[in-house]
């Protein structure tokens, strides 16, 4: 087997190889003759699949310098070097079904990465500098141990596939809902009980897949003309101790989103003051004025203001106007919505409006 494996990577690097297959080798270490004098520098896709590899050399990046593929699914990889970031060409990462606990967070400086597979790891949290990772296109983290998902992750402004399945996750970034090419988003098997307002506002968003997930009942209207999953049933899970507001429609009871402070209702349409000062200085956040820099400066509002200036929790159903801590939410049984007779009859959808009186007449309308 040692001398196939040396005749393999000997003619590599005599010809020159792009591609090399190292798949099934019970290797347990890195090879050491494709790090030898010069390593192998024209080679750019490396499989590595179905062995026993527990790290990864850290002059990696030196020997292999025009690496774009790296495929190591199925190892018992425990630790991933920093030099990792020197991969500067590297488009695409697997390391699926490894022992991965941490992510270096080097890994924001494969700066051409577009495809990142972690599936079936042990992770417990993922690096904040993912959102560095511009031309990401591809991330899969499903079958771990993530409770959150980096916020950063909106940053990521090319990624079109996120999975997530299978983890402990609560909820969804709202800010996921601003990334402008994600197609298709999948987080069954969770422990989520609620979804952002706005998930599914973005036309480009047309596959969403929250099967198993016990604990939701309730859906944004947004996802009306999506390809959805929302059975309702599912694996056991456990719900968080955060306190959410709630909407009721007979014994059903549909959690709301956690940023979501305030439920109006027909009979109470006064906003708080609080509400109407983070409505307005949205307005000038996106129509800035000339003496609109004053007040919006970072030194003179809290990051979390900045942050929900930046990305309200919803949008009114009917016009639009976005809202940041209050809603007037309506629920509609999905029988009675384009999903009916896709999913369980205990399932509903809400829909949100704010509270102008155009926007309110409708809301009594469908009452």
């Amino acid at each position: 087997m040692a001398s196939e494996l040396h005749e393999t990577i000997f003619t590599a690097k005599q010809e020159r190889h792009k591609n090399l297959f190292l798949n099934y080798r019970n290797l347990n270490i890195f090879p050491v003759e494709l790090l030898k004098d010069e390593g192998l520098q024209f080679l750019e896709r490396l499989y590595m699949k179905r062995n026993s590899l527990t790290t990864l050399p850290e002059n990696l990046a030196q020997k292999l310098p025009n690496l774009i593929e790296l495929y190591l699914h199925s190892n018992n990889i425990a630790i991933i070097p920093q030099a990792i970031g020197n991969l500067v060409k590297l488009q695409s990462l697997d390391l699926s079904d490894n022992a991965l606990q941490v992510i270096c967070p080097e890994i924001g400086r494969l700066r051409s990465l577009r495809h990142l597979r972690l599936a079936n790891n042990q992770l417990k949290f993922l690096p904040q500098e993912l959102g560095d990772l511009k031309e990401l296109e591809t991330l899969d983290v499903s079958m771990n141990l993530l409770r959150t998902l980096p916020e950063r992750l909106a940053q990521c402004l090319s990624l079109q596939c996120l999975t997530a399945d299978r983890n402990r996750l609560h909820c969804i970034p709202r800010q996921l809902c601003l990334l402008p090419d994600l197609n298709e988003l999948s987080m069954a098997a969770n422990c989520l009980t609620s979804l952002p307002l706005d998930l599914g506002r973005s036309m480009e968003l047309q596959f969403v897949f929250v099967d198993n997930n016990v604990h939701l009942k309730g859906l944004p209207s947004y996802l009306y003309n999506k390809v959805i999953g929302c059975s309702g049933c599912g694996l056991s899970s456990q719900v968080s101790d955060e306190k959410q507001l709630s909407l009721a429609l007979g014994d059903l009871s549909v959690p709301l989103p956690s940023e979501v402070k305030f439920i109006g209702s027909d009979s109470d349409r006064v906003l708080t003051l609080e509400e109407m000062a983070m409505r307005t200085l949205h307005a000038a956040h996106i129509q800035p004025r000339k003496d609109s820099q004053k007040f919006l400066s970072p030194f003179l509002l809290p990051n979390s203001l900045l942050d929900l200036l930046q990305c309200p929790l919803g949008h009114c159903h009917r016009c639009s106007q976005p809202m940041f801590t209050i809603v007037y939410p309506k629920l509609f049984p999905l029988r009675e919505t384009a999903l009916a007779g896709v999913h369980r009859r205990t399932t509903v959808s809400f829909v949100a409006y704010c509270c102008s009186s155009q926007c309110l007449q409708m809301f009594d309308l469908q009452s």
